[in-house]
């Protein structure tokens, strides 16, 4: 595996509190994202995918922020390769 840097791609799973509703999807970069349903009904948001470089990941996160969506992990999967498995 390739060692993180600044400027290169890395894979990142991103989960939020809330919605990412269908209509702001383009806004991330090409990230999958998929939707849990807890017990009570809160709803959490997972985005996963490979970001160009930590200046797009800054710029999920501050779309994120702008949709006030509290930001609950922030997780980098691997630098430079596509993301690999991960078990939630």
């Amino acid at each position: 595996m390739e060692s993180l840097t600044f400027d290169n791609p890395a894979s990142y799973l991103i989960r939020v509190q809330g919605r990412v509703w269908e209509s702001w999807y383009d806004h991330f970069e090409g990230m999958t994202i998929s939707l849990l349903e807890l017990k009570d009904g809160s709803p959490i948001s997972t985005l996963v995918g490979v970001l160009s470089d930590q200046a797009a990941l800054v710029g999920v996160l501050y779309m994120l922020y702008t949709l006030h969506l509290p930001v609950l992990s922030v997780e980098c999967l691997g630098a430079g390769v596509p993301f690999p498995v991960h078990s939630q």
